[in-house]
């Protein structure tokens, strides 16, 4: 098992802290956590900088956030393309600073076992719902077996699956008890929110959302938006500063851009990133780029479809793509190309597997002579929003120019998660794909595409399995031999290509030179607590 200690700037295994070391490090970040955590500012305006660090919190007023996807209640429990809301009404039990080490969120703190089979955690005792129930460790206890359950869809099912007994010492303190090493137990952590059991399934049906966190929902138009207001039995003192959240649904991109600009939207994470470049000299908006790697743009090779079972066909396609082209076309340069789907702070990150694949229409053309494929036409599903029709025209019209012609088929995102979960993608779909940013085998574990058991693609090998098992059921997280592991996953995706990586892009926030103080996680939980509006 792998612990993450504060103050270690990186991974340490578990027998190298002392648990003395490990509760001081757990405890100190509670003042801390929505300003630092996760937050890497790559670019943004030097102005509204300056503005911003001469500001002092004020307390009131709404934030106004747009969207471009509508929220699916279904979907509550697992990642999808707007998880902004789950921080404001829920809490994780703990949260990663920018190294990846937790800290304290509803756990105060906690203490692996030496042999990395259990994890015993002190919880807040001055937690409430919004109901007004108390937050006690039968809440947690509900909260992994809710993720066990598959109808949730929860990308992490696996890792809390390992959860195989709970042992309550009083209301606020218990040990999970796991069945095996994991290498990713505070991924989990980060990613679980903890829902009040009374009201799930009324969360699911989108009628009701009750949780711990900073705000209440008072009203949800599907389709249009959602309101909260401030939760003034927050447990966090004094937070949040905000009288309310307006999250509004705007799936047009030039409609989204003109309510940033004129200032009827204070906070984004949807606007296109063309549309981003236009704004980042003026100094009303303050951008700033998430390097945490957090999503990745691909291209899906469904590989039950006869035309695609050949991988040297799928190696064609990576060859094709003009990556630069489309981070500077259609991502307006907020990406880096990369052919593998790490971030550079990943620990399983390396520059030359990044470049593996390169911009070479007449090496596609000889793979796909070699495979037998003189003439290739297939469908490629993507998003129907405008960013996610730019990709995709830019990847119709590189593959064009091997031989392969693509018939493109707009899709709504909810009906576009669904084919990604339930494996009815058609023969290619672009999609961006998260989970790369956290532990390494998360990815390979509980990303939709990449899930070694079960993956969109319907890719398996005995090679894959193994690799990932042995990465993902060790407890030596950063360790030359758990990287080798990583680097065999690596190699194998590099060679099958059932899924062609093509950018590495986190979220761009655009903000209004007023906004202070927003965060987004790991998984893209919008986290408000320290937010304030001045000027």
């Amino acid at each position: 098992m792998t612990v993450f200690s504060a103050g270690s700037g990186g991974q340490l295994p578990l027998s190298a802290l002392s648990r003395r070391a490990l509760l001081r490090g757990s405890l100190a970040g509670v003042g801390l956590l929505a300003l630092s955590a996760c937050r890497s500012a790559a670019d943004s305006s030097p102005a509204a900088d300056a503005a911003g660090a001469a500001a002092s919190p004020r307390r009131g007023g709404v934030l106004t956030v747009g969207v471009g996807v509508d929220f699916t209640p279904a979907l509550l429990f697992a990642q999808s393309a707007n998880s902004l809301l789950q921080r404001l009404v829920f809490n994780t039990l703990t949260r990663y600073d920018e190294q990846l080490r937790p800290q304290p969120e509803l756990a105060k703190s906690w203490e692996v076992a030496a042999d990395g089979l259990s994890v015993t955690l002190k919880l807040r005792e001055d937690v409430v719902f919004h109901s007004g129930r108390k937050f006690t460790a039968d809440d947690v206890v509900f909260a992994i077996k809710n993720l066990q359950n598959p109808v949730r869809s929860a990308q992490l099912r696996s890792t809390a699956a390992t959860v195989t007994d709970f042992r309550k010492n009083g209301d606020f303190e218990l040990t999970l008890v796991l069945a095996h090493q994991v290498s990713n137990l505070f991924d989990l952590f980060e990613f679980m929110i903890i829902a009040d059991s009374a009201s799930v399934e009324d969360a699911v049906a989108g009628t009701k959302l009750i949780g711990t966190g900073p705000f209440t929902l008072t009203d949800r138009k599907p389709g249009a938006s959602l309101s909260f207001a401030r939760n003034e039995k927050y447990w966090n003192p004094g937070r949040p500063y905000l009288d309310g959240v307006e999250i509004k649904v705007i799936p047009q991109a030039e409609t989204l851009l003109s309510s940033v600009k004129t200032g009827q939207v204070h906070l984004s994470y949807a606007v296109r990133g063309k549309d981003v470049a236009t704004l980042k000299d003026d100094k009303r908006f303050r951008i700033t780029q998430y390097d945490t790697g957090a999503g990745a743009y691909y291209i899906g090779a469904n590989v039950s479809v006869p035309e695609l079972q050949d991988k040297r066909v799928r190696q064609a396609i990576a060859w094709a793509i003009d990556r630069d082209r489309l981070v500077q076309q259609a991502l307006g340069g907020y990406a880096s190309v990369s052919s593998v789907p790490w971030p550079k702070s990943s620990p399983a990150y390396r520059e030359q597997d990044a470049k593996h694949y390169q911009h070479d229409p007449e090496k596609a053309k000889a793979l796909l002579k070699e495979a037998g494929v003189t003439s290739l036409s297939l469908p490629l599903a993507h998003q129907s929003d405008a960013g996610s029709t730019a990709v995709a025209q830019i990847l119709q019209y590189d593959l064009k120019q091997v031989g392969i012609e693509v018939q493109l088929q707009p899709v709504d995102s909810p009906t576009m998660q669904k084919q990604l979960i339930s494996q009815t993608m058609p023969a290619l779909w672009t999609l961006s794909h998260s989970f790369a940013q956290a532990h390494p085998a998360t990815l390979a574990v509980s990303a939709y595409p990449f899930n070694e058991a079960k993956n969109t693609s319907k890719f398996s090998s005995p090679a894959y399995t193994a690799a990932v098992q042995k990465a993902w059921t060790r407890s030596d997280a950063d360790s030359p031999e758990a990287k080798a592991l990583y680097q065999q996953v690596t190699d194998i995706l590099l060679e099958e290509q059932f899924i062609v990586d093509l950018a590495i892009a986190g979220l761009v926030e655009v903000a209004g030179a007023q906004v202070h103080g927003a965060t987004l996680n790991k998984y893209s939980y919008l986290n408000l607590d320290d937010a304030y509006l001045a000027g």
